[in-house]
């Protein structure tokens, strides 16, 4: 039957983002190599496109992707958004009249808009893979203020088109246990537990295997960042900004350097560094202690395998129960056990469930002393159980058959 395995993929995020190269691109490419055929619609930033677009069109072409990216619009708020997504829907539209698509498959809100229209106009099932509680993180995050005229009916809006994404689509995607709980105590028409289906962020764990780290690698950047081998180094992967509580992370390592001797803080990142080193200096951390190295993805592994320890602190608001921090998986691909909080998703069942770490339940000097307390079990962890834990609940040899299964139950 013509179509019969013709996806549609739309994404607002962009092939040439890094988001869209490690959690995008790699499912299309697993799913392609499952039998499907993918047209991928995205919007691409300028500059990033122009450096980035004859690699991504070079993995398209060679999984038969495809491609049809589009120019991302940044302003003005809402209005731009408002203008990205009607030419999404006009491709969509176009696109759906030459190849008769089987199932459209959007990735967020934004592109949710013009598939559950796909769904009414023509039929096509339409496969909702949410991303988290995208409406609730824009208010958590301060981004929409419910006071503000503006953002208040825009919410609104979204939360109800959330409603009937959730009623209408074929299938539902959660990224975590605790958000597919709790949607359903929403009384949504239609939503029920069979229709849900829990697949977490992958993580690429050939790229963050600490096999690919040479001694020679290791010896190398620790001679460069001043880092002696009888160190205990803390680090912190990822951006520095909204979620992420540099505060408290700071406060803990404060606590775990009062407490033992030679730690030092790796902050593996491209952002913020001197409020990083001007929040340490106000807390009485020694700036010796405190290293900042911002790394390509290629060079992240070598820089994490330098981490005895790894913290990552979330700030725990209602929608971050549907977030999946990718940092997790990769971390633990590397054998590092983690600090982390709860109230974040899945973090703490996993944590608790692969003996990968330790969870604090609040941020007080007296939680920070209980985990510093820890660090010494933590330090004699088995590195190879943690990464195998990794593999069984990250990689996309575990993901790419999840999406597989949720397609079989979808197309002919």
């Amino acid at each position: 039957m013509k179509g019969s395995r013709e996806v549609l993929y739309m994404s607002y995020d962009g092939m040439t983002d890094p988001l869209g190269q490690s959690q995008v691109l790699p499912y299309i490419v697993g799913l392609s190599m499952a039998g499907y055929r993918f047209t991928l619609i995205s919007c691409e930033k300028p500059d990033r496109f122009a450096a980035g677009k004859n690699v991504i069109q070079k993995i398209c072409d060679d999984n038969q992707i495809e491609w049809h990216p589009l120019n991302y619009t940044k302003h003005p708020p809402i209005l731009s958004t408002v203008f990205d997504l009607r030419k999404m829907w006009r491709l969509a539209m176009r696109l759906q009249k030459e190849k008769f698509f089987s199932l459209v498959h959007c990735r967020g809100y934004i592109t949710s808009i013009a598939g559950l229209e796909m769904k009414r106009k023509y039929g096509v099932p339409f496969l909702f893979d949410m991303r988290g509680f995208w409406a609730d993180e824009k208010v958590d995050a301060g981004a929409w203020k419910l006071t503000n005229p503006v953002y208040r009916p825009v919410y609104k809006y979204f939360k109800r088109k959330e409603s009937e994404f959730l009623s209408e689509s074929d299938k539902v995607i959660s990224l975590t246990h605790k958000g597919a709980e709790e949607m359903l105590k929403w009384g949504v028409k239609g939503l029920t537990p069979d229709k849900i289906s829990v697949i977490p962020c992958a993580a690429d764990t050939d790229l963050f295997n600490p096999e690919q780290v040479s001694s020679e690698m290791k010896d190398s950047l620790k001679k460069k960042l001043g880092i002696r081998n009888d160190d205990i180094v803390i680090s912190y992967l990822g951006s520095i900004g909204t979620w992420y509580m540099l505060d408290e992370m700071l406060s803990f390592f404060k606590e775990a350097g009062r407490r033992m001797e030679h730690t030092k803080m790796l902050f593996i990142t491209y952002d913020e560094h001197e409020r990083i080193l001007s929040t340490a200096k106000k807390m009485g951390i020694d700036p010796g202690q405190i290293i900042i190295r911002p790394g390509r993805r290629d060079e992240v592994p070598a820089l994490v395998s330098l981490s005895n320890i790894s913290v990552f602190f979330i700030r725990p608001t209602y929608s971050k129960i549907s977030s999946s921090p990718t940092k997790q998986g990769e971390l633990m691909a590397m054998g590092i056990p983690v600090i982390c909080n709860d109230r974040v998703g899945d973090v703490e069942y996993i944590v608790n469930t692969t003996g990968s770490g330790y969870v604090i339940h609040d941020f007080q000097s007296s939680d920070f002393e209980m985990a510093v307390a820890q660090i010494p079990l933590l330090l004699k962890s088995d590195h190879n159980a943690i990464r195998s834990k990794a593999i069984e609940f990250y990689s996309l040899d575990c993901i790419i058959p999840q999406y597989v299964l949720c397609y079989k139950k979808l197309l002919p």
